[in-house]
């Protein structure tokens, strides 16, 4: 498979399983299982998606630098990032004393304010590292703001953080962190 069809392969299963399953005609369970054989039928049937396989969405989980989907027991869903209904659980876990976030600059006054909110996804996405943080705020923002994450602290204070199921450990999830938590750059 050519990387570009390894990268579009991988959005598309991201908009189906994390965000529109109808629009690829599928039905996603409670905690944002499907059936794989169904799936892959599924993104097959789309215009311009024929070529898809079995081994071609495998592939895709396999390699993805940010572990987005999970495969057990001949069923698919994405691990986390979801903006629908499905809720996947995540393990709790105790976190490391510092974890990073990076974010548009045009949404510091209000997390200053509010803290960092779910907004239209279930958690929120916490990095362990300084340039995972910058490479996902980069989708929103070219130069997107880095903020300090004091995560011992905040564990401490009784904030549950977790792990998407699967064992990321590069990838914390919380349901909400206040500002006391959060360290801001100074612009």
């Amino acid at each position: 498979m050519k990387p570009e069809d390894a990268i579009g392969l991988s959005k598309m299963m991201s908009r189906a399983l994390r965000h529109k399953p109808a629009s690829v005609g599928i039905v996603v369970d409670e905690a944002g299982w499907v059936d794989l054989a169904t799936f892959v039928a599924a993104l097959a049937g789309q215009r311009g998606w024929a070529w898809v396989t079995l081994d071609d969405v495998v592939y895709v989980v396999e390699t993805s630098d940010k572990q987005r989907f999970e495969i057990n027991e001949g069923h698919i869903r994405a691990r986390y990032g979801h903006s629908r209904a499905a809720r996947p659980q995540y393990k709790q876990v105790t976190p490391p004393q510092i974890l990073y976030h990076g974010t548009p600059r045009r949404n510091l006054p209000q997390i200053r304010r509010e803290g960092l909110k779910a907004m239209s996804r279930q958690y929120v996405h916490l990095s362990a590292t300084p340039d995972m943080a910058l490479r996902v705020g980069r989708r929103r923002d070219p130069r997107p703001a880095l903020l300090i994450i004091r995560a011992a602290e905040a564990h401490a204070a009784g904030i549950t953080f977790g792990t998407p199921s699967g064992g990321a450990d590069d990838i914390y999830l919380v349901e909400l962190l206040p500002p006391d938590y959060i360290e801001f750059p100074d612009y």
